[in-house]
Protein backbone atom coordinates (compact mmCIF):
# COMPACT_ATOMS: atom_id res chain seq x y z
CA UNK A 1 0.00 0.00 0.00
CA UNK A 2 1.55 3.59 -1.01
CA UNK A 3 2.12 6.28 1.90
CA UNK A 4 0.06 8.69 0.63
CA UNK A 5 0.77 11.09 3.44
CA UNK A 6 3.85 11.91 1.53
CA UNK A 7 1.70 13.22 -1.44
CA UNK A 8 -0.44 15.81 0.38
CA UNK A 9 -0.13 18.75 -0.32
CA UNK A 10 1.10 20.03 2.93
CA UNK A 11 3.82 17.36 3.34
CA UNK A 12 5.28 18.78 0.57
CA UNK A 13 5.26 22.21 1.35
CA UNK A 14 1.84 23.30 0.25
CA UNK A 15 -0.45 25.01 2.08
CA UNK A 16 -3.54 22.91 2.80
CA UNK A 17 -6.87 24.66 0.63
CA UNK A 18 -9.80 26.06 2.61
CA UNK A 19 -13.20 26.99 1.84
CA UNK A 20 -14.66 30.49 3.19
CA UNK A 21 -18.02 29.22 5.11
CA UNK A 22 -20.48 31.85 6.06
CA UNK A 23 -23.15 30.72 8.40
CA UNK A 24 -24.82 32.23 11.92
CA UNK A 25 -23.83 30.96 15.03
CA UNK A 26 -25.72 31.07 18.26
CA UNK A 27 -27.17 34.38 16.83
CA UNK A 28 -23.94 35.38 15.08
CA UNK A 29 -23.25 36.00 12.17
CA UNK A 30 -19.57 34.48 11.22
CA UNK A 31 -17.23 33.42 8.37
CA UNK A 32 -14.28 31.64 8.52
CA UNK A 33 -11.95 29.45 6.39
CA UNK A 34 -12.01 25.61 7.44
CA UNK A 35 -10.38 22.92 5.80
CA UNK A 36 -12.94 21.25 2.69
CA UNK A 37 -13.08 17.59 4.90
CA UNK A 38 -12.91 19.85 8.48
CA UNK A 39 -16.49 18.86 10.37
CA UNK A 40 -18.50 21.05 12.71
CA UNK A 41 -17.67 19.88 15.81
CA UNK A 42 -14.19 19.95 14.92
CA UNK A 43 -14.53 23.69 14.09
CA UNK A 44 -16.58 24.27 16.94
CA UNK A 45 -14.00 23.33 19.23
CA UNK A 46 -10.67 23.47 17.93
CA UNK A 47 -11.21 26.97 15.38
CA UNK A 48 -14.00 28.73 17.21
CA UNK A 49 -13.33 28.19 21.03
CA UNK A 50 -16.89 26.36 21.68
CA UNK A 51 -15.89 23.58 24.32
CA UNK A 52 -19.67 22.90 25.37
CA UNK A 53 -20.21 20.37 22.37
CA UNK A 54 -18.71 17.39 23.00
CA UNK A 55 -16.60 14.99 20.90
CA UNK A 56 -17.02 11.24 22.56
CA UNK A 57 -17.50 8.71 19.55
CA UNK A 58 -16.49 10.89 16.17
CA UNK A 59 -19.09 8.24 14.53
CA UNK A 60 -22.92 9.65 15.27
CA UNK A 61 -23.62 6.55 17.83
CA UNK A 62 -23.35 8.79 21.20
CA UNK A 63 -25.18 12.27 20.72
CA UNK A 64 -22.63 14.16 22.66
CA UNK A 65 -22.17 16.85 19.76
CA UNK A 66 -25.39 17.71 19.00
CA UNK A 67 -26.13 21.19 17.84
CA UNK A 68 -28.84 22.56 16.10
CA UNK A 69 -28.99 23.32 12.56
CA UNK A 70 -31.87 25.58 11.36
CA UNK A 71 -33.72 23.78 14.67
CA UNK A 72 -33.38 20.83 13.91
CA UNK A 73 -30.95 18.26 16.17
CA UNK A 74 -27.94 16.80 14.22
CA UNK A 75 -24.52 15.19 14.98
CA UNK A 76 -21.77 17.80 14.78
CA UNK A 77 -19.18 15.06 14.07
CA UNK A 78 -20.94 14.15 10.94
CA UNK A 79 -22.20 17.02 9.74
CA UNK A 80 -19.02 19.14 7.50
CA UNK A 81 -18.41 22.70 8.82
CA UNK A 82 -18.61 23.70 4.58
CA UNK A 83 -22.42 22.50 4.71
CA UNK A 84 -23.28 25.05 7.43
CA UNK A 85 -23.03 27.93 4.52
CA UNK A 86 -26.37 30.19 4.99
CA UNK A 87 -27.77 28.10 7.82
CA UNK A 88 -28.31 29.03 11.59
CA UNK A 89 -26.49 26.89 13.98
CA UNK A 90 -26.58 26.74 17.75
CA UNK A 91 -24.88 25.14 20.41
CA UNK A 92 -25.18 24.90 23.69
CA UNK A 93 -24.01 27.65 24.50
CA UNK A 94 -26.42 29.63 22.36
CA UNK A 95 -29.12 28.54 24.21
CA UNK A 96 -29.48 30.78 27.41
CA UNK A 97 -30.66 34.21 26.35
CA UNK A 98 -30.04 37.48 28.19
CA UNK A 99 -28.26 36.02 30.60
CA UNK A 100 -30.98 33.52 31.33
CA UNK A 101 -30.40 29.62 31.63
CA UNK A 102 -33.17 28.40 28.92
CA UNK A 103 -36.17 26.12 30.56
CA UNK A 104 -34.12 23.32 29.67
CA UNK A 105 -30.74 24.01 31.13
CA UNK A 106 -32.74 25.18 34.48
CA UNK A 107 -34.81 21.60 34.68
CA UNK A 108 -31.51 19.30 34.29
CA UNK A 109 -30.17 21.71 36.74
CA UNK A 110 -33.15 21.09 39.05
CA UNK A 111 -33.44 17.56 38.02
CA UNK A 112 -29.80 16.13 38.81
CA UNK A 113 -29.71 15.34 35.07
CA UNK A 114 -26.12 14.53 34.64
CA UNK A 115 -23.54 12.55 36.74
CA UNK A 116 -20.09 13.34 35.39
CA UNK A 117 -22.16 15.96 32.91
CA UNK A 118 -20.15 14.66 29.57
CA UNK A 119 -23.02 13.76 27.52
CA UNK A 120 -25.30 16.94 29.50
CA UNK A 121 -25.19 19.54 26.38
CA UNK A 122 -26.17 17.02 23.81
CA UNK A 123 -28.69 15.82 26.25
CA UNK A 124 -29.67 19.29 26.46
CA UNK A 125 -29.52 19.87 22.99
CA UNK A 126 -31.56 16.86 21.98
CA UNK A 127 -34.51 18.11 24.03
CA UNK A 128 -34.62 21.31 23.40
CA UNK A 129 -35.54 20.40 19.62
CA UNK A 130 -37.82 17.51 20.45
CA UNK A 131 -39.58 20.01 22.70
CA UNK A 132 -40.00 21.88 19.97
CA UNK A 133 -41.15 19.41 17.38
CA UNK A 134 -44.90 19.77 17.92
CA UNK A 135 -45.11 15.96 16.46
CA UNK A 136 -43.18 14.21 18.79
CA UNK A 137 -45.63 13.29 21.42
CA UNK A 138 -45.49 14.44 25.39
CA UNK A 139 -45.50 10.54 27.02
CA UNK A 140 -42.49 8.95 28.65
CA UNK A 141 -41.80 6.79 25.10
CA UNK A 142 -42.33 8.73 22.86
CA UNK A 143 -39.33 11.22 24.93
CA UNK A 144 -37.59 8.33 25.45
CA UNK A 145 -37.48 7.25 21.32
CA UNK A 146 -36.59 11.21 20.53
CA UNK A 147 -33.41 11.00 22.66
CA UNK A 148 -32.59 7.60 21.73
CA UNK A 149 -29.72 8.68 19.75
CA UNK A 150 -28.24 10.62 23.06
CA UNK A 151 -25.89 7.98 25.32
CA UNK A 152 -25.73 8.63 28.66
CA UNK A 153 -22.97 6.03 30.08
CA UNK A 154 -23.78 7.12 33.43
CA UNK A 155 -26.72 6.30 33.45
CA UNK A 156 -28.55 9.39 34.69
CA UNK A 157 -31.67 8.95 32.24
CA UNK A 158 -34.23 8.83 34.68
CA UNK A 159 -33.72 12.41 35.98
CA UNK A 160 -33.26 13.42 32.24
CA UNK A 161 -36.70 12.32 31.70
CA UNK A 162 -37.90 13.85 34.46
CA UNK A 163 -35.99 17.00 33.40
CA UNK A 164 -37.39 17.35 30.11
CA UNK A 165 -40.81 16.52 31.55
CA UNK A 166 -40.26 19.51 33.78
CA UNK A 167 -38.85 21.84 30.68
CA UNK A 168 -42.10 20.79 29.09
CA UNK A 169 -44.52 21.78 31.64
CA UNK A 170 -42.30 25.09 32.12
CA UNK A 171 -42.58 25.96 28.46
CA UNK A 172 -46.40 24.97 28.30
CA UNK A 173 -46.53 27.83 31.25
CA UNK A 174 -44.68 30.18 30.06
CA UNK A 175 -46.77 30.16 26.35
CA UNK A 176 -50.10 29.92 28.57
CA UNK A 177 -48.99 33.36 30.45
CA UNK A 178 -47.41 35.07 27.19
CA UNK A 179 -51.10 34.46 25.44
CA UNK A 180 -52.93 35.69 28.60
CA UNK A 181 -50.82 38.90 28.10
CA UNK A 182 -51.29 39.50 23.86
CA UNK A 183 -47.82 38.05 23.78
CA UNK A 184 -46.89 36.02 21.07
Amino acid sequence: MMDDSVHSPTRRGIPAPTLNVNFTLNQQPISLEVAPNAVLLDVLREQLGLGGTKKGCDHGQCGACTVHVDGQAMNACLRLAVMCEGQHVTTVEGLAREGELHPVQQSFLACDAFQCGYCTPGQMMSATALLNDARIGSDDAAVKEAMSGNICRCGAYKNILTAIQQARATLADDATSRAGEGTP
